[in-house]
């Protein structure tokens, strides 16, 4: 009997090993002929790790910067505080367009997932130009808001007008990473993310600390490789969705403006939207009360 109760165990652990493989080898398949509790496993994985890896990003930022001090350290905080914002919005974005891009791809309408996307991603550039443009321009005005010292603003203002100019990197991944969840295969999303954080912390110490051939930048070399890991990322998003790798089909030739498409992303992306808004104010709003108290309080709660 404990000899039965031990293969038992044994065959389960197999084959829960066998479907963490499967998850994060990541194929596209028919979801809907798998038993509900697999579909869902297998979905939700790569999902999770793409999740906990958009963060690695500024972990590996406040990492390299808080050599340089704790002003490097508080602007780094208080520009992810304000980030959020556009995670928050790119979150919604993204949030509408897996929801239309599965319902296409249920549908067996391949070219209209293709349609979708192409058009999530015009949306998302869009919004990202929106806060852009005044994000670059007015970045120190904002900090100075959020009670950022006049030192930390002038060793790291460039980091923040960076990362906030920038931020269509930022939208693009969220959405392209939600085509490809639609299209049922979550974990080329989770590769990418992958990919990025790799750059990004190879590329973090050469570009702030003047490594090798690389120009000493300090807090701004920290924003810069921070972009440009993204925007490999995103250049092989397109590569791979441009190439037709997937499920969702795009012809050129069909493409157009098609505003019922558009519509139906915008519909089902404002609730998320509005929900992540609220959720993040909240944290806005923290981080302003504690930036009053100094760059070492500020630094400390990032840290934290």
């Amino acid at each position: 009997m404990a000899k039965d109760r031990k293969l038992v165990k044994t065959d389960v652990l197999v084959a829960a090993w066998a479907d963490i493989r499967e998850a994060i080898a990541g194929t596209e398949k028919d979801f809907t002929s798998l038993p509900m509790g697999k579909a869902l496993f297998l979905l939700a994985l790569p999902m999770v790790l793409e999740m906990a890896m958009e963060s690695v990003f500024a972990i590996a930022d406040i990492f390299f910067v808080s050599s340089i001090g704790m002003g490097a350290v508080a602007i780094v905080g208080i520009t992810e505080s304000l980030m959020t914002v556009v995670y928050a919005i790119a979150g919604g974005l993204a949030i509408g367009t897996t929801a239309l891009v599965a319902r296409r791809i249920g549908e067996k309408r391949t070219e209209e997932a293709g349609k979708v996307a192409v058009h999530a991603v015009g949306l998302a550039v869009v919004v990202s130009i929106a806060i852009g443009i005044p994000g670059f321009v007015y970045a120190e005005h904002i900090l100075r808001i959020m009670g950022a010292s006049s030192s930390a603003i002038n060793n790291g203002g460039s980091y923040t007008s960076l990362m906030l100019g920038a931020n269509v990197v930022i939208s693009l991944l969220f959405v392209l990473n939600a085509v490809f969840r639609g299209a049922g295969n979550a974990a080329i999303a989770m590769r990418i993310l992958l990919f990025a954080n790799l750059f990004n912390i190879i590329l973090d110490p050469c570009l702030i600390y003047g490594w090798g051939p690389f120009p000493e930048m300090g807090v701004k070399g920290a924003a810069v490789a921070t972009i440009t890991g993204r925007g490999m990322a995103v250049i092989l998003q397109f590569v791979y969705l441009f190439a037709n790798k997937s499920r969702v089909l795009i012809v050129f030739s069909k493409l157009r403006y098609e505003g019922e498409i558009l519509l139906g992303i915008i519909k089902l992306s404002a609730g998320g939207i509005a929900q992540n808004i609220i959720a993040t104010s909240s944290w806005i709003f923290l981080v302003s009360m504690i930036t009053g108290f100094g760059d070492e309080t500020i630094a400390g709660y990032t840290i934290a």
